[in-house]
């Protein structure tokens, strides 16, 4: 394929397609001329990859005790500088990625819907690579340039039948807490469900859910509306994120909704994961730096809204979708939502 030289690829990171991840070249993002440089890691992963050092950049999403999240290859640097080197961490062995250590996640909601699955959960992310003290960020498809943070991450999920490529996708992470979103791709209003443009103002809006540190829940779900999008006096609007550069966000015009849920069922820790590692080695205390929006493959683009400090600072045992607490904390890419993380 012929290289670009600037910014954005040829192909955009979603337009790619594979039909299973045998079809899976060693990079899926070959675009090396590009600004933020060539991708960190690899898409094809076995049982040779398979270990705590491993680099693979292929993820999957299947059900409550089977998915992966992107988390730091390495510790010492805040998500906000590593978006585009993210790596797989899964919650079962088998893919050829790192293992989320046994233990590490606390309480999770997972919900099936007719046009997406989601989890949101709360996680000792110092067994992920991160510092205690750091509010993470917003990976996603998309991305500024269109090559997706982190560059070249590919999903694949059975949950809406055989197993299939679903480029739509969006996961938080940070304040000790994650939310992974990955919509079907058979479905009209994928791009809609998993909008990756609100990054700002965190995973309770565009994951709206009723998450419980110490509970672990499955349920069917009805949609939530889609992300940015709200009834006001019987009308509906559209929410405008705005730019960061325009200082942190103090009001919103509206509260996430937690669509009805039906049919749940509260499950065990012990029930879900199942030959995990132990625990890692923390890390506590800061993350060394401060974060200045580039990555270690090279300036990151300008623009990005896939990165934010949207989750919580403290875990939570019930919804914080009644009130709006946002605090005067920062980071590179705009405020730390402090309560509005999870619903």
């Amino acid at each position: 394929m012929a290289q670009v030289t600037g910014t954005y690829p040829a192909v955009p990171l979603i337009s790619k397609h594979f039909d299973s991840p045998a079809d899976l070249p060693y990079k899926v993002d070959d675009d090396t001329h590009l600004v933020r440089g060539t991708q960190y890691g690899f898409n094809i992963c076995n049982s040779t990859t398979e270990n705590q050092q491993s680099n693979c950049q292929t993820f999957y999403f299947n059900g409550p005790n089977d998915f992966c999240i992107t988390a730091p290859p390495e510790p010492g640097k805040l998500v906000a500088d590593l978006e585009g080197e993210m790596v797989a961490w899964c919650s079962k062995p088998g893919y050829g990625t790192r293992l989320i250590p046994s233990g590490a996640i606390t309480g999770l909601e997972f919900r099936k819907t007719p046009d997406y699955i989601q989890v949101v959960g709360f996680i000792d992310q110092t067994q992920v690579n991160m510092s205690k003290d750091d509010y993470g960020g917003e990976m996603d498809s998309g991305g500024a340039d269109g090559r997706g943070n982190p560059m070249g991450g590919v999903f694949f999920s059975s949950a809406f039948g055989p197993l299939v490529n679903a480029p739509n996708w969006v996961n938080f992470i940070g304040g000790g807490q994650f939310a992974l979103k990955v919509c079907d791709p058979s479905k009209p209003d994928r791009f809609h469900n998993c909008e990756h443009i609100y990054d700002r103002i965190g995973a309770a809006y565009n994951l709206p859910n009723a998450a419980k540190d110490g509970v672990f829940v499955q349920c069917d779900a009805d949609n939530a509306d889609f992300p940015g999008v709200y009834t006001s006096n019987g009308q509906v609007m559209t929410y405008t994120q705005p730019d960061e550069a325009l200082g942190a966000i103090t009001t919103m015009p509206y509260q996430p909704k937690v669509p009805a849920s039906s049919n749940c069922k509260t499950l065990t820790s012990a029930q879900l994961f199942t030959g995990l590692p132990s625990g890692s080695a923390s890390v506590t205390g800061s993350s060394t730096g401060k974060a200045t929006g580039s990555s270690s493959s090279g300036p990151k683009a300008t623009g990005s809204s896939s990165s934010t400090g949207s989750a919580s600072p403290s875990k939570s045992t019930d919804s914080g979708a009644n009130a709006i607490v946002i605090s005067s904390a920062a980071t590179v890419f705009g405020v730390i939502f402090a309560g509005l993380f999870l619903a």
